[in-house]
């Protein structure tokens, strides 16, 4: 079924074919025409598989599940709960992060694994994915606007909690704290707010790197940033996790979500049009009215 959707999608609908064709070839400027090409049709026939292996997560058998998706120092994420602190993931939109609610696989069930998310403008998608995504036993999906409630009362009722921040969005020009350079582009705009949580927290910090040893076949491996967050000088974890996500699309592009207009904010723009001011992003003309 995937298959034939990729032939829908890409050579039919061709879907956001532009916009994913200038993401890559500006993220690789010295890539080859055919190299470029490579990329993009691995993107789409990933892309094809994404929903069919999401929804399968709703009756995946656990045998079948822990054969296809593994986990790297799972160890030490228990250890930090061992320790009495709680652990936060930072990841992004690569490989398939619907199978990210499965990160707890090999955790104690008393353990609660969640997914921050924003809500999706259509109510079945929203549902669908809500379910998806608290599929699995202890599995729980929070709206961001809530995050922080969710998590001071599992703390107050001593639960020990694992949540997943999705942060390589690009935010809206009223949220833009913080450019950096990703992918060949020198200035891009990126969410902080993962990170003001996570210090507010004190929560051991973890980036999960994901990859695809082959199709439908997924590993998780924790990569810790630091278990000392409030250490770091101001966005330093979001610093060091788009380093670290970089490094993983570096290594195989095909499997990143090329079809977001991720480089349609420009910082002249936001020169132009915004002014920060006592810390919060206005628009000029509001400030002068």
């Amino acid at each position: 079924m995937a298959d034939f959707e990729y032939l829908i999608v890409y050579h039919i609908i061709k879907y956001r074919r532009k916009v994913v064709n200038k993401n890559i070839s500006t993220a690789f400027p010295n890539k080859s025409k055919k190299e470029i090409k490579y990329i993009e049709k691995g993107f789409y026939r990933w892309f094809a598989d994404y929903f069919f292996e999401a929804v399968k997560l709703l009756s995946i058998s656990d045998s079948e599940l822990r054969k296809r998706f593994k986990t790297v120092n799972s160890e030490e994420v228990e250890k930090c709960f061992e320790e009495g602190q709680d652990v936060a993931t930072i990841l992004g939109h690569y490989c398939n992060w619907e199978w990210l609610s499965c990160v707890g696989i090999d955790l104690p069930k008393s353990r609660i694994m969640g997914l921050v998310y924003h809500p999706l403008r259509n109510s079945a998608f929203d549902n669908l994915f809500k379910q998806i995504r608290s599929s699995q036993p202890n599995g729980v999906t929070v709206p961001k606007k809530d995050i922080l409630r969710f998590l001071i009362n599992y703390r107050r009722n001593g639960t020990r909690s694992i949540f997943g921040y999705i942060s390589d969005q690009g935010p809206k020009w009223e949220n833009i704290h913080l450019w950096l350079p990703f992918l060949n582009h020198p200035e891009t705009p990126v969410f902080t707010g993962a990170e003001r949580i996570m210090k507010k927290m004190n929560n051991a910090v973890f980036y999960v790197e994901m990859s695809r040893p082959k199709r439908g076949y997924y590993t998780a491996t924790y990569k810790l940033i630091t278990k000392d967050p409030n250490s770091l000088p101001e966005h330093e974890i979001t610093k060091r996790f788009f380093g670290m996500l970089e490094e993983t699309i570096n290594k195989e592009p095909r499997y990143y979500l090329w079809t977001h207009k991720r480089w349609k904010r420009t910082r002249e723009e936001f020169n132009r049009r915004f002014q920060v001011v006592n810390g919060k992003v206005i628009a000029k003309n509001d400030h002068e009215d």
